[in-house]
């Protein structure tokens, strides 16, 4: 247990935006909306997920839409709240807890804006170790906990109240919700026990998107290669260093998709890059390699300052160096490949540890 303020949610932001593959949010909002809950509400406290009670009642708390809408459309602060007092009302039972769903600049950070406000605390567990576009794809899913009772909330006031027959269910009818609420809406879902979450979720993941973002912080405070601290730090790879040269992007039933073209620099000059999101990036390939595919991370950071830049802010022109991290073994049995893998989201390539797609490089 131990109190988080200020600057530890600066540097999680940073490096749940890594983690996130692109995805789960402007980290920008999400840090805005941590940092002025703890401004007036002081700090969280943060659990570890073996001090919270078997039975004790605990529910993740996030976003879900399309990236690109959180650019017209920011959150008012009041939804997740919402969210949460309807669903204790539907439950009869008070959440002790909450933790973020995935990794992601928005979030990581809503649970704590949350716990502030509600005076609870946080567990430092997710259902990811990353972010992926869809509702299902959570390790609770792979392991038969349910994503409802579901409550989607909007800024409106709006709230909805989902009971499916299976969490796919529970993605299809949310995501046309979530349409209908303007592309973009705050849930509290796959309600559970601390020994559910214990057993299920990938644990301590706050600690390592602080350590990330310490050792970017600090890397550059001491004139450092920020990147490279980061990839010794996190067992990641370089994959490519260029410039975007195009972007492709659209929101589309829900989701921010698209594909970015990068230009090789230096060592990669004369390749080109086409990395492939749904709200995530989920495939990096040159015309003739594949580098890194989902489940595995793949993250674009900023070539000067290893800033991690997310699938809506891709602009014309970045000098960008794309890294590939492996996935929590999770992810990498049968069914976490069945449900997150590059088939699952219609790419004819089979998955590869990005280690092994590093040592040798493999014909796409």
């Amino acid at each position: 247990m131990r109190k988080i303020g200020k600057q530890q949610i600066e540097d999680i932001a940073v490096g749940a935006a890594v983690l996130g593959t692109g995805g789960g949010g402007d980290p920008y909002i999400g840090k805005l909306m941590a940092l002025q809950a703890i401004e007036e509400y002081g700090e969280v406290t943060l659990l570890d997920v073996d001090e919270v009670p078997d039975d004790a009642l605990v529910v993740p708390s996030s976003m879900m839409g399309a990236p690109t809408v959180m650019l017209e459309k920011a959150p008012s602060g009041e939804e997740p709240i919402l969210a949460f007092k309807n669903l204790e009302d539907y439950l009869g039972k008070k959440v002790y807890a909450t933790f973020p769903i995935e990794a992601g600049g928005v979030n990581s950070m809503i649970p704590f804006a949350l716990a502030a406000k509600l005076g609870i605390p946080v567990i430092d567990a997710d259902g990811m170790g990353r972010a992926f576009p869809e509702l299902q794809m959570v390790t609770f899913y792979l392991d038969g906990i349910s994503a409802t009772p579901a409550i989607l909330a909007d800024e409106k006031g709006n709230t909805t109240l989902l009971s499916t027959v299976d969490n796919v269910w529970t993605e299809r009818i949310a995501r046309a919700v979530t349409i209908q609420m303007g592309g973009s809406a705050m849930t509290a879902m796959y309600s559970m026990t601390g020994k559910n979450l214990r057993d299920s979720g990938v644990k301590n993941i706050l600690k390592l998107e602080e350590e990330i973002g310490r050792t970017i912080r600090l890397a550059k405070e001491k004139n450092l290669n920020p990147i490279q601290e980061l990839l010794k730090q996190i067992d990641g790879y370089e994959l490519f260093n260029g410039k975007v040269s195009d972007i492709n992007r659209k929101t589309e039933s829900g989701f921010a998709k698209g594909i970015a073209t990068f230009e090789g620099l230096h060592s990669y000059k004369g390749e080109t890059l086409q990395l492939h999101f749904q709200n995530e990036h989920l495939l990096a390939k040159t015309d003739n390699r594949l580098l890194c595919v989902t489940p595995d991370l793949i993250a674009v950071l900023d070539a000067e300052t290893g800033l991690p830049i997310t699938t809506e802010g891709i602009r014309y022109g970045s000098r960008c160096i794309v890294i590939g991290i492996p996935c929590h073994p999770k992810w990498r049995t049968e069914e976490g490949i069945k449900a997150v893998g590059p088939r699952y989201f219609g790419y004819d390539v089979d998955y590869v540890p990005v280690e092994d797609l590093a040592k040798k490089g493999v014909l796409s």
